[in-house]
């Protein structure tokens, strides 16, 4: 049987096992075609309460589990996603619109994120503390309980797996949230890859639903950790309700991130990295390129480079056809990239490539002469656009980058990479890829935005330890203390 074969999921959810959940059911819909691929069950807020108490009683088991076993697990689950990574890419092209390469990354870098997770087991958990008093103390990290993971759709594998492996690692229980039209690939995918790799009964949970959903999962009060990757708006919100209820939640959010283009930056390089950066993916990604600032000497060709780029860039069916561009995930969204690009225009931004679409397929797109007053250049698009304004020295790029609400990556083209290291020092971001575009992403880096992007680098490495554990103090006397009374 195959790893994802419907038969065990279709119209179900894990709570605790396979089992028809009580939320109804969800079509699992095709972006290139329409098509219903299938049908998903839908979690309802009995559903996630169930689930969490039966995470709550697992968990201790399984913080007690040798470290030696629980990296096992993850090692087993990072060899399933390569041995699997043809099939579960499949997934990916046709429920998420991802091109086979971004599907690749996905199913690539969700085996080394089940390694890098099974390698935190046997690092130290502990210092050792000074005492004024005769004792020995000390510091200790401890699983945080059960933690809440929901996901977006955009990058879905990755963006699950990047919460759920290291929690599992570190000895929490784990209820994972996928968003709905992409459950099979963000959710299915990881809930089957950890079963076969031996991960015990009721340590994780998959519950598929919609926003109802979500705040069920952050209102259990089994649930002390929230790891949220969404919208700032969703985010708000989430981190709102995660407070009321006195509970960490570290939100990854969006952003409008800017590439900076110096004129000594290699222009033909150049065009092809900011390409990349709003382009990918259809430009649904947190870290796209929403902004391109480039110097005036260079600004024009820089636009009729891109311009000419954009219009010869396939875009179609990837699952038919080799393209560069795929769907976007639905009319919704389509039409939100539409309304920005066209009002926009109507704001004076000149349209110099796409701004068209048939379907769902959005031709790539060129703005120029954009000012603030424009929302596809103020705002985050989360589409295959890309606003180009120019500027004249360096204190005006710093300005111009600096002038939004987001902080979450920032990319900066030059011949001299000192100069590069000195201006990213003035602008405030999560990420900076100095000589390279806006979008990256390793296992091994701490991952996070400040400002309306997020509360700072919580995932990947070291700082998994820190978002998925608590810290408990201890002490120990040779003998009893004695008090005056």
């Amino acid at each position: 049987m195959a790893l994802l074969d419907p038969v065990l999921w279709s119209g179900k959810a894990v709570i605790g096992t396979w089992t028809t959940p009580a939320g109804g059911m969800a079509p699992v819909v095709e972006p290139a075609t329409g098509a219903v691929l299938d049908v998903i069950g839908l979690s309802s807020a009995d559903d996630v309460s169930t689930a969490a108490e039966r995470a709550a009683r697992a968990q201790p088991t399984w913080a007690h589990t040798p470290y030696s076993e629980r990296a096992a697990v993850l090692r087993r689950a990072g060899d399933l996603f390569t041995r699997h990574s043809e099939e579960i890419q499949r997934w990916l092209v046709r429920e998420a619109g991802s091109i086979p390469g971004k599907a690749a990354f996905e199913t690539a870098t969700a085996a080394q994120e089940c390694y890098e997770a099974a390698a935190l087991v046997s690092r130290p958990i502990g210092d050792l503390l000074p005492s004024a008093e005769p004792r020995l103390s000390f510091a200790r990290r401890v699983p945080a309980g059960v933690v809440g993971v929901i996901a977006p759709f955009n990058v879905p594998l990755v963006l699950g797996i990047r919460s759920v492996a290291p929690a599992l690692a570190l000895g929490n229980a784990v209820l994972l949230k996928p968003d709905v039209r992409t459950a099979v690939s963000g959710g299915v995918a990881i809930m089957r890859v950890f079963q076969e790799a031996g991960l015990p009964a009721d340590v994780l949970h998959l519950l598929p639903g919609g926003a109802d959903t979500g705040a069920a999962l952050v209102a259990a009060p089994q649930v002390r950790v929230v790891s949220f990757t969404g919208s700032t708006a969703a985010g708000r919100k989430v981190g709102a309700m995660a407070a009321e209820h006195l509970k960490r939640a570290h939100l990854e959010l969006g952003g409008n991130s800017a590439l900076i283009v110096l004129p000594d930056a290699d222009l033909d390089k150049a065009v092809s990295t900011a390409a990349w950066g709003s382009f990918f993916h259809q430009g649904q990604v947190c870290m796209s390129t929403g902004r391109h600032l480039v110097h005036a000497s260079i600004a024009d060709e820089y636009i009729e480079r891109l311009a000419q780029k954009a219009e010869h860039l396939p875009v179609g069916n990837p699952d038919k056809e080799q393209v560069a561009l795929g769907p976007i995930i639905d009319s919704g969204q389509r039409d939100k990239i539409h309304s920005l690009v066209g009002s926009s225009v109507q704001a004076g931004a000149r349209l110099v490539a796409g701004g068209t679409y048939q379907d769902l397929f959005y031709r790539p797109t060129v703005l120029a002469d954009v000012t603030d007053a424009c929302p596809a250049y103020a705002e985050e698009v989360f589409g295959p656009v890309a606003p180009v304004r120019s500027f004249s020295n360096l204190d005006e790029a710093v300005a111009l980058a600096t002038a939004t609400t987001y902080g979450l990556s920032l990319g900066i083209l030059t011949g001299d990479v000192m100069r590069g290291f000195d201006l990213a020092e003035r602008i405030p971001t999560g990420l900076v890829h100095i000589n390279d575009q806006t979008v990256n992403d390793e296992a091994v880096a701490p991952f996070g935005g400040v400002a309306a992007s997020g509360t700072g680098s919580r995932f990947g490495g070291a700082a998994n330890i820190e978002a998925f554990t608590e810290t408990r103090w201890i002490t120990a006397r040779s003998t009893q203390a004695s008090y005056p009374f």
